[in-house]
């Protein structure tokens, strides 16, 4: 079970050729904000956690079951328990990347196994 599905339910992170690009998103995407962005271009409330989950399955971190994602505005919070400041480090760098992340807030994990 990876991070989107396990957070959010999803079964397949992929949208299909036809929904990636809906007739008019260009101009929907613009009326979004980036945070509310949603997996397939359409607006999400929790867009931002969701492709912030998608990118952690991308980069084939292992779920540990014991982190959480979450979203306030365009802040990526991480909760929960991981097991080394390293890997934390990692998952911050890639939040980050994600369009709509201004930053990740990490004080709400713990270190250990």
């Amino acid at each position: 079970m990876g991070w989107l599905d396990r957070l959010f339910g999803h079964k397949d992170a992929q949208a299909p050729a036809e929904q990636a690009q809906p007739q008019g998103a260009s101009t929907a995407q613009a009326t979004i904000a980036p945070e509310r962005v949603g997996l397939n271009g359409e607006y999400d409330q929790s867009g931002l956690a969701k492709r912030v989950a998608k990118a952690f399955d991308e980069a084939d971190f292992q779920d540990h079951q014991t982190v959480w994602i979450a979203q306030t505005g365009t802040t990526v919070v991480l909760k929960g328990k991981c097991p080394d400041q390293e890997l934390l480090n990692k998952m911050v760098a890639t939040a980050r990347a994600v369009n709509g992340a201004t930053a990740v807030e990490t004080n709400q994990v713990t270190i250990g196994k």
